[in-house]
């Protein structure tokens, strides 16, 4: 029987347009796992983007996805023009609450580690690719978030909302 399994480095402009690395290559996850170079191969887009893995919480479409020499990248967007939870996820980015990828897969093919814990996967079945507080992947984390102008906004507003909602 297949599972679901949830495992990845990302940027989001004000635009929505987002990427990241999904899975970095040569290094196991938190519970041993190393998933090898190839194993992304049968991967199409689009694929959703959700939030927290939650199939009910689709923020945005990922439009490609590759292999490259060190990590298996997306690249896609947020639906911040049609969607209010989408511009509160890209807020909650922006501000580093929300740090990591990950990626929700059935493994077809893998093998034990050789004198570790976890497995070697060789081929999977991607399904979805998630904006989390906490990827299962350590190499898994925001490498920059764009327009800090942007981000100094949306702190004014919420320090505004807030002084707001006391005052009343």
């Amino acid at each position: 029987m297949n599972r679901l399994e949830i495992k990845s480095t990302f940027t989001v402009d004000d635009t929505g347009a987002i990427e990241g690395v999904a899975w970095p290559f040569g290094t196991p996850d938190r519970v041993g796992d190393v998933i090898e170079k190839g194993a992304f191969a049968s991967v199409r887009t689009p694929l959703p983007i959700l939030f927290g893995h939650d199939p009910n919480d689709a923020i945005g479409v990922w439009e490609s996805a590759a292999e490259t020499a060190t990590g298996f990248v997306v690249k896609g967007r947020l639906l911040v023009e049609d969607m209010p939870r989408a511009r509160e996820v890209r807020a909650l980015v922006r501000s580093g609450a929300v740090s990591g990828l990950s990626i929700g897969f059935s493994t077809r093919k893998a093998a034990p580690r050789v004198g570790a814990r976890g497995r070697i996967i060789s081929a999977l079945d991607l399904v979805e690719v998630s904006l989390v507080t906490v990827p299962s992947h350590p190499g898994a984390r925001v490498t920059s978030a764009k327009s800090a102008a942007s981000v100094l906004a949306i702190a004014e507003a919420i320090t505004r909302a807030a002084s707001a909602l006391r005052s009343h």
